[in-house]
């Protein structure tokens, strides 16, 4: 049940990180008129306000499937192991992604606030950093969580 749990998780996880990552390049990095239709182009010119309700399930479902149902099997095997090994950075690393997911969690009000619709111009720039600071969280996340189940093996 964990493994499917796990899977899950990082379904989820994969496509928060690409939504988010989506939406900061498209609002940091935005496509210019009259540019050509590349590749990068077409990541620089999704619509952003889109991603808002799907970046806010997905968060809360990716950080409830984490928190509640994997994150005890983590704490009991996972973190004892690891700290048997000495590798108290990589425990360290993990109490950090916990810490930011939670001021992620705290940041969705702010976050569909700015984004809510019709979009305020005079909101742009901290839409632009709530977005942002969201995409840093979910992407340290993901590496953490990925680096861990690799140290530790698929499954347990």
């Amino acid at each position: 049940m964990i493994t499917v749990l796990l899977i899950c998780h990082s379904i989820l996880a994969v496509t928060l990180l690409g939504a988010l990552t989506h939406q900061s390049i498209s609002i940091w990095w935005p496509a210019r008129a009259g540019s050509n239709s590349g590749f990068v182009t077409s990541l620089r010119s999704v619509h952003a306000a889109k991603y808002v309700n799907a970046v806010i399930v997905l968060y809360l479902a990716t950080a409830i499937i984490g928190g509640f149902f994997l994150y005890p099997t983590y704490r009991v095997f996972v973190r004892t192991f690891l700290e048997r090994l000495g590798r108290l950075p990589v425990v360290g690393s993990f109490e950090l992604k916990e810490n930011l997911t939670a001021i992620g969690l705290g940041l969705l009000p702010a976050y569909w606030y700015y984004w809510r619709q019709p979009l305020a111009p005079e909101h742009a720039r901290n839409r632009g950093l709530v977005t942002l600071f969201l995409t840093l969280i979910v992407w340290w996340g993901f590496l953490v969580g990925h680096v861990i189940n690799n140290i530790r093996g698929f499954g347990l």
